[in-house]
């Protein structure tokens, strides 16, 4: 029998992490056997107790919280946990983590700035463009310099240990002695900067005497160019640098040396670098030996201390960016314009070179895009002001290397221009960017169709998830907050997105209005603000149904993947906060339709309850408003036609969650007001707008996916609705005709309304409006418009990279696949896989916080055999058409009859 043990040992969701950045950290552990109790000890460096639990009688090994004496910033800790079972304690399993400077306070030295200048913004806005109020073509703004700085660190005999922590307005790359510092690329990532910006931790080695400290400072998100108008500064006009090294000495010592007066910077070989257009980087510029001891930097600029706020330096949590993998060329051609590489999938990042035998001054030319057209020729999908996606490169002579070091672009093919001789396919590399999440789940079946569609979500959100959760990784780039709840539940099935999404969660809430408004993308810059402000329409939207409801959705996502249920305290102050912006618009406004209406006491007393009023983005993009017409003329269609029902069922979904939440934070007087406010809310809106056969005032399929999904219809009219919504689709040719907010429902309400088939049909649809309509037109990742490419080929200039419609990737976990988390963090299982799917065979996993769940069914005859795996914690059962199995712990088999025909797909 082999010895039971506590394994996969986590603090804050990461193994061993070395720069945690709360004083109350929550640890957790797998365990092979049932647990009836646990032991956990942490102790510091020097070995002395700083909480030690006892026996404690529970099943629980995820996410215990830390209730020891205060954890110190920049320390370092090791930490012990053993589990008892009826056969006794296992063996003591160990790990360390460490802290970051976890306050403000913590911080010494000052922020300084490098001599620049800062008449980038002296420019046009693409919105003036846009409003005939600025030039007649757009303008090309001017770019500025990467910075470089230096200073030297002098430290004495004896050091044992040295942690570099970091950050600036701006991003940069640190180098000690000319190593590189860590190998996370575009720090300090993207953050709401005026509320909070985060700090990098990095392990360093010193030699004793002097030591030179360089970075390379770039506008990054701070002060490049960002966002749909790409405008540029948006938060900022200069870029500034601090850190602090943290030296500890075998006799115990700790030094602390910060940023000051005493650096020095100048320009390099970066001539620009910027988020949106690229880098161009002069080799004969960057001076040499300048990361290394001994380069003399007199001529250079001193650097200025300023007194910049500090109180908004935030540890960083998660995993940072970093080079996650690197594609081989699938393809190589010569045109007449450049070299055209197709590395076969999009994706966002950037290209590295091998570069041989380039006469001095020799400019090479890096151009990105994700499609040819239907000719095969290069073709721009991306358009707008100062958003080129282009690198350059300029040879010193000889041999080289290359790689973009302050950009990334959304791209699959790059043009190679200024070459001197053909490409070797071995000297070209597309290097993949993303947040570094650990991958946890896996999904695949016997057809490949379904297989590709689940590699173009992964691949989406791989691209996306790039610090913040954006909308897409070559236009906007933007945190938005629609995008992150209609994904957020399949993102959990992929990597463990919990600390991700927990940080940009942070920037939200950082980022909501006084009046309880949540805005539509997070971070947001005073640019933002300043243009809601002067736009009308759909442009002067700040908060909107659907989108602001992200501070609820997605909390309450991971809490029911994660079992987290400190994600739920942090934001329940603001789930209220937005509550109450909702209810007061209710109380104060009527909806456009019912402007001039005479209302009766009871129906104006309904009214007072439904948030219905304003500006919102409704069920945005619905297919058949935009069908045949101009974009700018049908975007406004959809919100008009669904924004006054949406939102109060949106309003009903949040008061819902609100009560969920304070049930699980132990405030059951919340939970009970809250939920008797939703259900009242829910009546409201059946009494004005659900008609006696369960439909709703307008005939689109969204509104009435959504409002079977929330809850909105009364038990005695669900069939009907579910009747109609069926009726919807069929008479669309069996094609979804879902906006941007139903699409996560859509297949769910049909199932659970009992039109099982009718699903089906419609996810193994091939026309468009449909997920496998991209899929057979050789898409890589998962589009921004359903027909981005045409049948003809013909390409729109849009983006090809948006995970959002890739939602459905967790209908595939739950329903084909069959793994139906039942409780928070998986702590129970349904596992019911549908047998009649259209597939023969279909196999998944995912991470659950007690460890991997799997499931493996395969068809065969008139039977299934269906293996499943199990960790220990989880009570699951298996459910096979009419017969339900309990499962134990570990690894089994099942075989049951199986008497329907395969579904016949297209």
């Amino acid at each position: 029998m082999t010895e039971s043990r506590c394994a996969d040992l986590r603090v804050e969701y990461q193994r061993a992490p070395r720069a945690i950045g709360t004083a109350t950290p929550r640890f957790s552990w797998t365990v092979d056997h049932a647990q009836l109790a646990y032991e956990l000890e942490v102790t510091d460096a020097d070995g002395r107790s700083v909480w030690s639990t006892g026996s404690v009688g529970s099943a629980a090994s995820s996410q215990i919280s830390f209730a020891g004496e205060d954890l110190r910033s920049d320390a370092d800790y090791r930490w012990r946990v053993r589990s008892i079972g009826v056969y006794g304690p296992t063996p003591w399993a160990e790990s360390t983590f460490a802290t970051a400077l976890l306050s403000p306070a913590a911080w010494s030295a000052r922020w300084v700035e490098p001599d620049q200048d800062d008449t980038l913004v002296e420019r046009w806005s693409i919105v003036d463009w846009i409003r005939g109020t600025g030039p007649d073509t757009p303008p090309r703004t001017r770019l500025r310099p990467a910075r470089l700085l230096r200073g030297t660190v002098t430290v004495g005999e004896g050091v044992v240990q040295a942690r570099l922590h970091a950050s600036a307005r701006g991003v940069y790359t640190a180098w000690i002695n000319g190593l590189r510092a860590g190998d996370e690329v575009l720090a300090p990532g993207f953050d709401s900067y005026l509320h909070r910006i985060s700090t990098q931790t990095y392990d360093v080695a010193l030699r004793a005497g002097e030591n030179v400290l360089a970075f390379a400072l770039a506008d990054g998100w701070w002060a490049g160019r960002i966002g749909l108008t790409g405008s540029s500064a948006q938060f900022g006009t200069r870029t500034a640098l601090i850190w602090q090294l943290h030296v500890t000495y075998a006799d115990g010592r700790v030094e602390v040396i910060g940023s000051d007066g005493g650096m020095r910077s100048a320009t390099g070989g970066w001539d620009y670098a910027d988020p949106f257009v690229g880098e161009r980087f002069d080799r004969r510029a960057e001076p040499e030996g300048w990361r290394m001891p001994g380069f003399d930097d007199a001529r250079w600029s001193p650097v200025t201390p300023i007194d910049a706020d500090r109180s908004v330096l935030v540890p960083f949590t998660g995993e940072p960016i970093r080079r996650v993998a690197e594609l081989a060329p699938t393809s190589i051609t010569e045109t007449e314009e450049g070299i055209v590489v197709d590395f076969g999938q999009v994706i966002a990042g950037r290209v590295r070179l091998r570069l041989r035998g380039l006469s001095r001054g020799r400019e090479i030319t890096l151009e990105h895009t994700e499609t040819l057209d239907a000719a095969g020729d290069w073709f721009q999908n991306i358009v707008g002001i100062d958003k080129d996606q282009t690198d350059v490169f300029v040879s010193a002579g000889g041999d080289d290397e290359w790689e973009p070091e302050f950009t990334f672009h959304g791209f699959r093919y790059a043009r190679v221009s200024g070459l001197q001789a053909s490409l070797d396919p071995s000297d070209i590399v597309a290097v993949v960017l993303s947040s570094d999440l650990e991958q946890t789940g896996t999904f695949t079946t016997s057809d490949p169709r379904l297989n590709r569609l689940h590699d173009n979500v992964v691949w989406s959100q791989r691209a996306n998830l790039l610090s913040v959760p954006t909308d897409c990784p070559q236009r906007e780039r933007a945190g938005w907050t629609g995008d992150a709840q209609v994904f957020a539940a399949a993102a959990t099935n992929n990597a463990l997105v919990a600390p991700f999404l927990s940080r940009w969660l942070d920037n939200l809430r950082a980022d909501q209005l006084p009046d309880g408004r949540v805005p539509i993308t997070s971070p947001r810059s005073p640019f933002d603000i300043a243009e809601a402000e002067h736009a009308t329409g759909i442009g002067a939207i700040v908060s909107s149904a659907g989108w602001s409801d992200a501070i609820a959705f997605v909390p309450w996502t991971l809490y029911e993947r994660y079992g987290d249920e400190r994600v739920l305290a942090d934001n329940y102050p603001a789930v209220l906060a937005w509550i109450d912006h909702q209810r007061s618009r209710a109380r104060a406004e009527l909806p456009p339709s019912l402007a001039g209406v005479p209302l009766s006491i009871e129906r104006r007393a309904a009214q007072a309850l439904l948030y219905n009023s304003g500006d919102h983005f409704g069920d945005w993009l619905t297919p058949s408003t935009i069908a045949g017409r101009p974009l700018h003329e049908a975007i406004g269609i959809a919100p008009a036609l669904t924004s006054e029902y949406l939102a109060p069922m949106f309003q009903a979904q949040t008061l819902t969650l609100a009560s969920r939440m304070a049930e699980v934070l132990g405030k059951g007087a919340d939970a009970a007001r809250l939920a008797a406010e939703a259900a009242s809310v829910r009546a409201a809106f059946a009494a004005e707008y659900v008609d006696a056969d369960g439909r709703l005032p307008v005939e689109l399929q969204g509104p009435h996916a959504i409002a079977l999904s929330f809850d909105m219809i009364p038990a005695d009219r669900r069939a009907g609705t579910a009747g109609h919504l069926a009726a919807l689709v069929r008479a669309n040719g069996d094609r979804l005709d879902t906006g941007f907010l139903s699409v996560p429902y859509l297949l769910d309400a049909l199932w659970d309304g009992g039109h099982r088939d009718l699903a089906r049909r419609l996810l193994w649809q091939r026309e468009s409006p449909s997920w496998l309509y991209a899929v057979d037109h050789s898409a890589t990742t998962i589009w921004e418009s359903w027909d981005a490419i045409g049948s003809d080929g013909s390409v729109r200039p849009v983006s090809l990279n948006h995970y959002a419609f890739g939602c459905v990737d967790d209908w595939l976990y739950r329903r084909v696949a069959g793994l139906q988390p039942t409780a928070p963090g998986w702590r129970r299982v349904r596992i019911e896989p549908d047998l009649d799917a259209g597939v023969e065979s279909a196999s998944a996993h995912v991470g659950t916080p007690a460890g991997r769940l799997a499931v493996d069914w395969r068809r065969s005859g008139d039977e299934v055999r269906v293996r499943v795996a199990v960790p220990s914690g989880v009570d699951a059962v298996l459910v096979l058409g009419d017969t339900t199995i309990a499962l134990t712990p570990g690894a089994t088999e099942h075989v049951v009859p199986v008497a329907s025909p395969l579904l016949s797909v297209p």
